[in-house]
């Protein structure tokens, strides 16, 4: 009885080994502290998915600009902008865990001498990446199985998307920004929408530029979509939408995507500001999915 009581007693005194979990992020694989207590984000794609998980975070962004996410930022403390930490605010949350990532990339280095941070950054694989940021996080926090569900579920909506968009002919995407227009290819940065839903481009050599490669109504006419995909950079910040505005002309009328109803106006908020995100490629392929329904 005695020799069980000094053991309990040894345990007792022990410390605990925190648990640590190995995460594929942006910079590599790291080892980060299973089920950190209090987090700091600064990626909205990464706010979005926890959101979706049902992790909510004690530190996030002055503005997280998507109507969906405020209940996720509602009464976390205010830790910086999606460019520019609040290092002040940062030293008074102590965080257990900084996420990063996208327009926060170039942070990092200095958010890591704050506290552990991943760079959640997704760039060049839109779909894949953002399937494994979505389940590091659930290994992070323990929502694994729900981690799981999400993606299953997100890969059958992908799936009934590129059927109902097969065989519609080829497409444009095209984000609008007030009055001027740009273009973006399959390897641009919302060219998973070719490439997931093997959607065929109507101008193969559209240049991989961030901002996409400007161009003239007159591209538009020329390339002659059967199908249009727009995004609106203005709505997609807070301010007032005006593509459809912008795109009503004679030279876009004169396509074959105007002509036949296959001007699709994407919520742009989502795909501009939280690529990647779980719930922003849902929503996405919901209204693509939606304006195929209407046939």
């Amino acid at each position: 009885m005695l020799k069980r009581t000094a053991l309990a007693l040894a345990l007792l005194a022990t410390p605990l080994v925190a648990e640590e979990v190995t995460v594929e992020t942006y910079r590599g694989e790291m080892i980060v502290a299973a089920a950190p207590e209090t987090i700091a984000v600064f990626d909205l794609s990464a706010l979005d998915m926890l959101e979706a998980l049902g992790v909510k975070p004690q530190g996030t962004l002055e503005n997280v600009y998507l109507d969906y996410l405020q209940d996720a930022a509602e009464g976390a403390e205010v830790v910086g902008s999606l460019f520019e930490p609040d290092f002040e605010a940062l030293n008074a949350l102590q965080p257990d865990l900084i996420i990063a990532g996208g327009r926060s990339h170039k942070v990092v280095p200095e958010l890591e001498k704050m506290a552990p941070t991943i760079d959640m950054t997704i760039w060049e694989d839109t779909v894949g990446q953002g399937l494994d940021r979505l389940t590091a996080l659930g290994a992070i926090f323990g929502k694994e199985a729900k981690a799981a569900a999400l993606k299953t579920a997100f890969e059958a909506k992908l799936a009934a998307t590129r059927a109902a968009t097969a065989g519609q002919g080829k497409t444009l995407i095209v984000m609008t920004n007030g009055p001027k227009v740009s273009a973006y290819g399959a390897a641009g940065r919302f060219g998973w929408l070719h490439t997931a839903l093997g959607l065929e481009e109507a101008v193969a050599e559209v240049e991989q530029a961030t901002h996409g490669e400007a161009i003239s109504f007159e591209f538009i006419r020329d390339a002659d979509p059967d199908i249009l995909l727009v995004i609106d950079r203005a709505a997609a910040i807070g301010q007032e939408a005006s593509a459809k505005a912008t795109l009503d002309n004679a030279l876009v009328q004169d396509t074959k995507a105007w002509k036949t109803g296959k001007v699709v106006y994407l919520t742009s908020g989502p795909i501009y500001i939280a690529s990647g995100g779980i719930q922003s490629m849902n929503g996405t392929l919901d209204e693509i999915l939606a304006a195929f329904a209407e046939e």
